[in-house]
């Protein structure tokens, strides 16, 4: 529940119920009443349609609190992280890294690090498209050691030099949301 749209779904969706709830971090919600098992099937129901996803498995919840974490470095952020990615989250959530990183992969079958090179290149790809920024600019907004390394990485998952998909007509982008799912497909 990282978008302004999420959380508008989620507060619609819970006040359909006429339930009283408090907004948590990093998508969480705390229903402070009671909730009978065919109401929460319905709520179910009506979050999945706006494409959002009840979760009550400790895993799953613990995964998404590290991808919201992901996508907010990333995605959100203006500012250079002061620590490195896996410091940081580690951070935030209270956990050994060597833990969550074990939990990711188990679950979502890549690596945290592979998430988090995902997120790197939508956000290059979405920066490239926007034509504000040098190469050299995005690499050090995205805390790459250079031009170069950025250029690598990119490559490597797209397929494409970063000046190359500059030039190219159509650009494929992804859904943050898909994004996990895009690197098990390949």
């Amino acid at each position: 529940m990282v978008s302004e749209r999420c959380i508008l779904a989620v507060k619609a969706a819970l006040s359909h119920f006429q339930l009283h709830f408090v907004m948590m971090d990093m998508g969480e919600v705390d229903i402070l009443e009671d909730i009978s098992d065919e109401d929460m099937q319905k709520l179910k129901l009506m979050l999945l349609q706006s494409g959002l996803e009840l979760m009550e498995d400790n895993k799953i919840i613990l995964i998404e609190k590290i991808k919201s974490i992901v996508i907010e470095m990333i995605h959100f952020s203006s500012d250079v992280p002061l620590m490195n990615y896996s410091d940081h989250i580690s951070s935030k959530l209270n956990y050994d890294y060597t833990y969550l990183s074990n939990i990711f992969s188990e679950v979502k079958g890549i690596t945290i690090q592979q998430y988090i090179i995902l997120n790197k290149v939508e956000k290059i790809k979405e920066l490239i498209s926007y034509n504000e920024l040098n190469f050299t600019e995005i690499a050090y907004k995205l805390h790459y050691s250079s031009a170069a390394h950025l250029s690598n990485q990119f490559k490597k998952v797209t397929g494409l030099t970063p000046s190359q998909y500059k030039n190219i007509k159509y650009k494929n982008r992804r859904p943050i949301e898909e994004l996990d799912i895009a690197c098990k497909d390949k």
